[in-house]
C-alpha cells in the first residue's frame, strides 16, 4: 500500500500513546517487525507557543516510517504546528489525532471532541495538508457515543480534505477501552474509501490480526496496549502476515536485556529521572505473566536511579529465570 507518495511494505502499526510510545519504545517496536510508529501526540498550542517539553516527545525512531502526531481544533494553529512538528522532528508523515476519547482532550474540541463537528475537522485537514509536503493522516473513532456513530460520513470528509489514510479504533469515545471493538463498521468505511484504512481495537495477537484484516479488509492493523511489556508481539503478527512460522516470545533473559536497553534509550533523550519514571511501569509491563514476580514489581514501583534499574534486572534474571 501507499502513504501518499509513501511506499509501504509493512502494514503494522504501532499505536500512538501518551506516556508509552517515546522514542525508545518506537525504537524496540521497529525493531522487532513493527512497520509504521507514530508520536505521541503533541498539543498544537504548545508547539506554536514553543513549549520545549512538548517538542521533545518529536524525535523520530529508526527502523519505520515513522509519523509526527498532534492535535488542536483550530485549523489555522494546527496548519502552523504541522509545519515545527516536521522540522523539529524530520518524520515521515503528520498523523492528526481524532480519536483521544480522554475528557480534558475530548470535552475541549480537541482528539476524539472533533468528531462532532467533522466540518471544522475537514478544514483542519484541508489546512495541514496544505501546509505539509508530507502525506497527512488521521485517527479516529467509530463516533462520540453509540447514539452518534458517524465514522463512515467522516471518513468520506478526510478523504476528500486531502487525507491520505485513515486509522479506525473501532470504538466511540463514551466505551472509551472497553467492551467490544466493532470490526464490521471499518469494514463499511473500507468498501467505500480510496485511501488506505488501518483498522484498530482488539488486535491483541496473530490469530486475531489476521481475522481483523479478513474481516475489513483493511490495509493495514495498529496495536496499541498488547505491545505494552511485549513488543515481540510485532515479530509475532508479522510472522503471520507472512505465512511463516510464528516465533515463540524469548526467554526472560532476553526479555530484561530488552528493556533495559529501552530505559539506556530513554535515559540518553530525557535524562535519567525521566528514564526512571519511565521504567517503573515499562518494567512491571515486561514481567506480566512471570511467575513470583511480585516482591520485584513492588521494588520496581521505587527505582530512582539506572544502578537501580541494573541491579534489579540482574536480580529478576538471577530469581525468576
Amino acid at each position: 500500500m501507499r502513504i501518499g507518495n509513501l511506499e509501504v511494505n509493512n502494514p503494522i502499526v504501532l499505536g500512538p500513546m501518551a506516556g508509552v510510545t517515546d522514542r525508545a519504545f518506537r525504537t524496540i517496536c521497529a525493531e522487532l517487525g513493527a512497520g509504521i510508529t507514530v508520536t505521541e501526540m503533541v498539543s498544537s498550542r504548545a508547539l506554536v507557543y514553543k513549549d520545549k517539553k512538548s517538542a521533545g516527545l518529536l524525535r523520530k525512531n529508526a527502523g519505520s516510517l515513522c509519523g509526527a502526531q498532534i492535535f488542536g481544533n483550530d485549523p489555522v494553529i494546527m496548519a502552523e504546528a504541522a509545519v515545527l512538528a516536521l522540522e523539529i522532528s524530520g518524520c515521515d508523515f503528520l498523523d492528526i489525532n481524532m480519536g483521544c476519547p480522554m475528557p480534558k482532550i475530548a470535552n475541549s474540541g480537541d482528539g476524539c471532541g472533533l468528531m462532532r463537528t467533522p466540518e471544522l475537522a475537514g478544514q483542519i485537514v484541508a489546512a495541514v495538508t496544505k501546509a505539509v509536503r508530507v502525506p497527512v493522516t488521521v485517527k479516529c473513532r467509530l463516533g462520540w457515543d453509540k447514539g452518534s456513530i458517524n465514522v463512515l460520513d467522516f471518513a468520506h470528509r478526510m478523504e476528500d480534505n486531502g487525507a491520505a489514510m485513515i486509522t479506525i479504533h473501532g470504538r466511540t469515545r463514551s466505551q472509551l477501552y472497553s467492551g467490544v471493538a466493532d470490526w464490521d463498521m471499518i469494514t463499511k468505511v473500507k468498501r467505500e474509501l480510496s485511501i488506505p484504512v488501518i483498522a484498530n481495537g482488539d488486535i491483541i495477537s496473530p490469530e486475531t490480526a489476521i481475522k481483523c484484516l479478513k474481516r475489513t479488509g483493511a490495509d493495514g492493523i495498529m496495536i496499541g496496549r498488547a505491545s505494552f511489556g511485549d513488543p515481540w508481539v510485532f515479530e509475532q503478527v508479522k510472522a503471520a502476515l507472512n505465512n511463516q512460522p510464528i516465533p515463540e516470545r524469548p526467554a526472560l533473559k532476553a526479555r530484561i536485556a530488552v528493556a533495559v536497553r529501552q530505559f539506556e534509550m530513554s535515559q540518553q533523550d530525557h535524562g535519567e529521572h525521566i528514564a526512571c519514571l519511565e521504567a517503573r511501569k515499562h518494567l512491571i509491563w515486561y514481567l506480566r505473566g512471570v511467575s513470583h514476580s511480585s516482591y520485584y514489581k513492588n521494588q520496581i514501583s521505587s527505582l530512582n536511579t539506572m544502578e537501580d534499574i541494573y541491579r534489579i534486572a540482574k536480580d529478576i534474571v538471577r530469581d525468576l529465570q
